[in-house]
Parts: structure tokens; C-alpha cells; sequence
């Protein structure tokens, strides 16, 4: 089975670009801990406060056991106030 890529890009509210920045550097750090990531990369547009993460997980049990674990609960509860766009790509390559 191939990788499962996901792509999730996030723009803060007005006045809230370093908090979010902050929210995604600690679900980073600890998603890179996890047994079924490969990749797990934060990047931030040169134009504008848009943040892109870059993941590259396992396989689709890695990601469930992503979306279980509760560093990311806890990322989510935390951005729920501060996003005004998030959207997520569930990729796979296309040769």
C-alpha cells in the first residue's frame, strides 16, 4: 500500500497568526513522534499568514490512530476559535 499524503492548510483569524504558529508547532513535534509517520513538515506562505502542513503517514491506520491520539484532540479544541479557513487534503501519488 501506498503512503497516505495529507496536505491541511490553515489561516488564521485576525490577530491570532502566532498563537495558531504555536498550536501547530506542538501537534508537529508530537506527530513526528508517532509510530506510522514518515513526514510531518509545518510551512508558512511568504505572502500572507497561510500555514501549510505537509504529512506523509503509513497508511490509512496510521492516520485514524493520528486523528485518535490526543495531542491532536487536543491541537483541534485549541484552534477552533482562532482558523477562519481550514482545509484538508487526503492524498495519495499519482505516477
Amino acid at each position: 500500500m501506498e503512503p497516505i499524503i495529507i496536505t491541511a492548510i490553515l489561516k488564521p483569524k485576525e490577530g491570532f497568526q502566532e498563537k495558531l504558529l504555536l498550536e501547530l508547532k506542538k501537534v508537529q513535534w508530537a506527530s513526528r513522534e508517532e509510530a506510522g509517520c514518515i513526514k510531518y513538515k509545518l510551512h508558512q506562505s511568504v505572502e500572507d499568514h497561510t500555514f501549510v502542513l505537509y504529512e506523509v503517514w503509513k497508511d490509512n491506520e496510521a492516520v485514524e490512530s493520528h486523528i485518535q491520539s490526543s495531542h491532536y484532540q487536543e491541537y483541534r479544541k485549541n484552534i477552533t476559535d482562532i482558523v477562519s479557513i481550514r482545509e484538508v487534503y487526503k492524498l495519495e501519488a499519482i505516477e
